[in-house]
């Protein structure tokens, strides 16, 4: 079995420093890295590797560890981390393009999320970043929020729970899980995308990468496929991709949420890991959540 998102620490260009000459290492740890994320007012912030991808250009919103509180704002970039995963963060420029960006790595050198900084003051106020010495410890036992246990949570344990390692134990073990759970047609995905989108449904979508989460929420404006297979979104003020051809399985994962008992679509890869959710967070109209319940409980099992 391969490891979770191994290659995705080159899915974004000018990664790793292989094509920059100019490399920061700055302090990742919280509440550091969610000072410098808040002060850039205009990012291209993508998240995800292979099989799915987010990509949202704005400003930070103050990003959120595991057993924090979650709220996806509209207009803003929804960013969730595990605090313990992230080893390392840099600011590269890359000579031959001009761009600089801001990278977050896990232990093991795999790309968790990057930020390119698309305004001159934005690249001036990366170089005031607090950096740090290489091996610095980065991890603070002391300041990670206890998670509640997935088996009997609700949404935002779910999501958590995936964060952690991309979902792989909480699936090995989900009979235990106390809600309702089923698998349903992969071929689907693409239908339910055009449905909301011809019927003004809105809804939220979390992409997965190793140690982070970016989300967005909102009305699908317009969608598209391939003749490879790749699903495009265009979802509020972001677009949203996945690979359909390389989806394995999806599940419907029901769990309590704002409005009660809430559907969520979980795409996995082929190593039973989860790499995006299509659901609907926090609080909506009570019509919008019938609407999502409605459409979730008509899709065909696997």
């Amino acid at each position: 079995m391969t490891d979770h998102h191994a290659d995705r620490g080159c899915v974004f260009e000018g990664c790793c420093g292989r094509r920059n000459s100019s490399v920061r290492l700055i302090d990742a740890r919280m509440p550091e890295l969610a000072r410098c994320l808040t002060l850039f007012q205009y990012v291209q912030a993508v998240t995800g590797g292979p099989v799915a991808r987010i990509d949202q250009a704005g400003s930070y919103a103050v990003p959120s560890l595991r057993g924090e509180a979650f709220a996806v704002r509209p207009g803003s970039i929804t960013l969730r981390l595990d605090g313990d995963g992230i080893a390392s963060a840099v600011v590269a420029r890359d000579d031959g393009t001009g761009t600089v960006a801001l990278h977050l790595f896990d232990e093991d050198g795999r790309t968790a999320h990057q930020g390119r900084l698309l305004s001159d003051g934005d690249r001036l106020l990366a170089g005031l970043a607090r950096t740090v010495d290489a091996g610095t410890r980065l991890a603070d036992p002391s300041a990670v929020c206890e998670v509640p246990a997935w088996e009997n949570g609700d949404q935002l344990a779910q999501l958590d729970a995936v964060l952690a390692d991309g979902g792989a134990a909480r699936r090995r073990a989900f009979a235990r899980y106390g809600a309702e759970h089923r698998p349903v047609d992969v071929d689907v995905l693409p239908s339910v995308l055009d449905h909301v989108c011809s019927v003004g449904l809105p809804v939220g979508v979390a992409v997965f990468a190793p140690a982070a989460v970016q989300a967005c929420a909102g009305r699908v404006h317009v969608t598209d496929r391939t003749v490879g297979g790749r699903v495009f979104a265009a979802i509020a003020d972001a677009s949203f991709e996945f690979d359909l051809t390389a989806v394995h399985a999806c599940h419907l994962v029901r769990s309590p949420a704002a409005h009660g008992l809430t559907s969520a679509l979980e795409l996995d890869d082929a190593d039973g890991h989860c790499v995006a959710m299509i659901t609907q967070f926090g609080i909506v109209g009570e019509d919008v959540h019938g609407a999502w319940e409605d459409l979730t409980a008509s899709l065909p099992d696997a």
